[in-house]
């Protein structure tokens, strides 16, 4: 297995993650719209930075989204992964775990202080996931959403 950062040529590839994504948590299995991928990752400036793990067969496993948060502490800078995701075939191979590696890498890479993420609560493999990384829940924030 290898992690590579994406490039447009894997868009395609990021917008069928992105169905099964929404299908995991019980959305429309639909693939993303591929213009609107291809914009997020490679327009100027990208909204987001994608890291893919492939077979040696150049098959995807899974993916980590991206992006750096400014400030974190002082002015210091984090890496905020939005999305990890690994395919049902590939799940408990240790595929996840190889992305948050090469995340943390990514991190110290872009002179982050820190990598910073939230899990949904009704995601119990995901929490089970992180805790076996060591990770603990840091409880001193609320999250909020507003729709536009």
């Amino acid at each position: 297995m290898r992690i590579d950062r994406a490039t447009a040529a894997d868009v395609e590839a990021i917008s069928e993650l992105l169905g099964e994504i929404e299908a995991y948590y019980g959305g429309d299995p639909a693939p993303g719209d591929i213009d609107q991928v291809r914009q997020a990752l490679f327009g100027d400036p990208p909204a987001a930075s994608v890291l893919l793990a492939r077979g040696d067969d150049g098959d995807v496993f899974g993916m980590a989204s991206y992006t750096r948060l400014w400030p974190a502490t002082g002015a210091d800078t984090s890496l905020y992964l939005k999305e990890l995701f690994v395919r049902e075939r590939a799940r408990r191979q240790g595929v996840a775990a190889a992305l948050m590696e090469r995340l943390k890498e990514e991190a110290a890479v872009l002179g982050c202080s820190r990598l910073e993420w939230t899990a949904d609560q009704d995601n119990p493999p995901a929490l089970r996931f992180y805790e076996a990384l060591g990770m603990q829940q840091h409880t001193g924030k609320t999250f909020y959403r507003l729709g536009l």
